[in-house]
């Protein structure tokens, strides 16, 4: 049977029978089942190898369904949702009863977001479920986004793949959680602080978005603990506010080096790279928007090319570039050069 294909129909039969789904969103592909569904959700963490202290995120279609999943949903939040859903924003909401414990990691509150992906909204629409997913891939490694990345490592598990295409954003969404009146950010994505200071003054972003977290502290978020977006090959960011410094470093590693290394930088960055035998480079492209889509997908094609070693350019802590920094760190597994 090919598993590969684009029947919404099918696939929602899947979900309302209890199995799993790969699907599309606009930030990664989603590894999905009935969030109200225990055991379903239980064939989640089994197919991504998923530790069960990593909480999921529940995808709803409508504000019907956010309120059958979630209370306690204040005036910020609905601020929020009305600016930012559908969209690549998670809003973290005290639990309802019908969503068993599993997905939110026996915290008693639930990550929620509102896709902006009309597949992924007549999937849960269709189903008549609101549906846990998170990224599709198997855990540590870089999320997916697109079929051909993830088909061969989740085929086994999955009972159907639905193929939207490429993904549009490229990175996770956005996870907030508004706490005495100030909106915490526990995971930077699309939608960056200086967005949300749109709509309140009063944010702030948690430490652990950029910094290690203890293997025994307890997270709200995905994305906050164990490895992730990880290659199996060694990274190390090269950090700085200048792009020059970045390049000078690189340049004089591979002058000093006799590995076999890969440079990820961005499109303006690739002439000035010294070329020879021992050096692979992949464009990140011409902008944050082109990074963020392209970030995956380049952190796979990485382990194809046999290096001992790569170096990613790092970007300012700005925008965008917060939440692209947020997967690079953890993909070098915290080893960056500030230069």
């Amino acid at each position: 049977m090919n598993k590969i294909g684009q029947d919404i129909n099918l696939a929602s039969k899947y979900i309302i029978n209890g199995d799993i789904v790969v699907f599309p969103t606009e930030t990664v592909y989603g590894i999905g089942a009935d969030a109200t569904n225990k055991e379903a959700v239980d064939k989640i963490f089994e197919a991504k190898k998923r530790p069960a202290d990593n909480p999921l995120i529940v995808h709803v279609c409508d504000l019907d369904m956010l309120n059958k999943v979630a209370s306690d949903i204040g005036e910020i939040e609905k601020k929020l949702i009305g600016k930012f859903w559908p969209g690549p924003l998670s809003i973290i909401f005290k639990s309802k009863k019908c969503i068993p414990l599993n997905v939110t990691a026996g915290l008693g509150s639930v990550a929620v977001r509102m896709p902006d992906n009309t597949i992924a909204l007549e999937l849960i629409k269709v189903s008549n479920k609101p549906i846990a997913a998170p990224s599709a891939n198997i855990s540590s490694r870089p999320s997916g986004t697109c079929i051909e990345d993830i088909y061969d490592e989740l085929e086994s598990t999955v009972s159907y793949f639905i193929d939207g295409g490429n993904s549009k954003v490229g990175i996770e969404s956005t996870v907030v959680r508004v706490i005495d009146g100030v909106v915490n950010v526990l995971r930077p994505g699309k939608i960056s602080i200086e967005d949300i200071l749109k709509v309140t003054d009063k944010v702030i972003m948690d430490d652990k978005c950029l910094n290690k977290v203890n293997d025994n502290e307890q997270v709200l978020s995905p994305g906050m603990k164990h490895r992730h977006y990880a290659p199996n090959t060694k990274c190390i960011a090269i950090s700085s506010l200048e792009h020059n410094n970045i390049v000078n470093k690189i340049n004089e590693i591979i002058e000093n080096s006799i590995n076999n290394i890969t440079v990820m930088v961005t499109s303006d960055n690739i002439d000035k790279i010294i070329k020879n035998s021992n050096v692979n480079i992949i464009d990140l492209g011409n902008d944050l928007d082109e990074v963020s889509t392209k970030l995956f997908s380049s952190l796979r094609k990485l382990d194809k090319l046999n290096s001992d070693i790569c170096y990613i350019q790092g970007f300012e802590l700005y925008g965008l570039g917060t939440g692209i920094m947020n997967r690079i760190i953890r993909a070098c597994n915290y080893e960056i050069i500030y230069v």
